[in-house]
């Protein structure tokens, strides 16, 4: 019976660091497994030798299994860049230069290290080493032992499809009366002429496929006055009132009716010519919010759309208990009650005139 080695991640499967949760569930594991064998050892020698006195070789028989475990596991780190925790956790160790298995002597480099920093010293030094990983300034969780192997952790699994929110969208109401009075065009134009802003915020309109940075989740002020100054964050209890539809309430006490386009984040700035309507900038205690982290704006049809503008920590739609990830650059309609977290922050959307 042949056994089938792992193969490396192919380019089909996407190749990222793998999650200190993770990374330390199979740590579990495979020190449970390296502990119950040397346990079995060191019980065998009991029987064998040491309850005779005979020390010489049950120390013998311990430190055989001590080493016949490690390099056990080096040769399958280093061939194949797996443990029996990192297979079960669906995690590999590679080269952080060529995304191939690191090799047998690099992998006993590396076992060295862990085995060094896991000795009995009160979880000082597994600590230290960890904490190496969660400072990684490349972002790669690259912890000492990683560093001098020349490799890191990375997760493996097909990534998980993330579950869709259903998010409604007005129909367009079409007018047959209006459309038979209208005498048919001999040459069709190439192009349909785009509606006017009706003066009636509750008149339905057709509007334009809500995708992309360039759609106008950014238009004219209502008002002409051009983008408002940013607030100092922090101040509790501030509101703007603004005739609208909508008002968002944020955790930190801000509260805004929404008029025209709103720019958040620790100090949101517009692009250039962009017609911002309100700069609102908010407090973050962890430095999670971006500096120009999110947009939303009622849009012509009346509906409150929100929009990451590509944030470092990205934005998260919550509806009825689902969390939905925004993806960058593309908008997203709310509902009355929904929530939507920018970093630490966390926004509510209540609608004004629903009846």
């Amino acid at each position: 019976m042949t056994t089938t080695a792992p193969s490396p991640p192919s380019a089909a499967v996407e190749v990222r660091p793998a999650g200190l949760d993770r990374r330390f569930y199979a740590f579990v594991l495979d020190r449970l497994l390296a502990w119950s064998l040397y346990a079995a050892a060191s019980a065998g020698a009991y029987a064998w030798f040491l309850r005779d006195d005979r020390w010489g070789p049950g120390v013998a028989v311990i430190a055989g299994a001590v080493l016949l475990v490690g390099s056990v596991s080096a040769t399958a780190l280093g061939v194949w860049g797996v443990s029996a925790g990192k297979v079960a956790l669906g995690l590999r160790v590679l080269g952080v230069d060529d995304g191939r298995p690191i090799g047998v002597p690099a992998a006993l480099l590396r076992t060295l290290v862990l085995g060094v920093a896991t000795l009995p010293t009160f979880g000082f030094g597994a600590a230290a080493l960890a904490w190496t990983a969660v400072a990684d300034p490349a972002g790669r969780r690259r912890g000492w032992h990683d560093l001098r192997a020349g490799s890191w952790v990375v997760d493996v699994r097909p990534p998980e499809e993330p579950e869709e929110v259903a998010v409604e969208e007005p129909r367009p109401v079409v007018n047959l009366t209006a459309m038979r009075l209208v005498p048919p065009s001999a040459t069709p134009p190439s192009r349909p002429p785009a509606l006017p802003v009706p003066h009636d915020p509750d008149a339905p309109v057709e509007v334009s496929p809500r995708q992309g940075l360039g759609w106008p989740l950014v238009g004219a002020t209502p008002d002409g006055l051009g983008p408002r100054p940013a607030a100092p964050p922090g101040a509790p209890g501030r509101r703007i009132r603004q005739g609208s539809r909508w008002r968002v309430t944020f955790d930190t006490g801000e509260e805004l009716d929404v008029a025209g386009l709103v720019l958040v984040g620790r100090r949101p700035e517009p692009r250039a010519g962009e017609p911002v309507h309100t700069l609102l900038a908010l407090a973050s205690s962890d430095m999670s919010l971006s500096k120009t982290h999110a947009q939303f704006q009622v849009v012509p049809d009346g509906a409150l759309v929100v929009m990451d503008r590509g944030s470092t920590n990205g934005s998260v739609l919550v509806r009825g208990g689902l969390y939905k990830k925004l993806e960058g650059g593309r908008p997203a309609t709310l509902k009355d009650g929904d929530r939507v977290r920018f970093g630490d922050r966390e926004m509510t959307v209540s609608r004004l005139d629903r009846g």
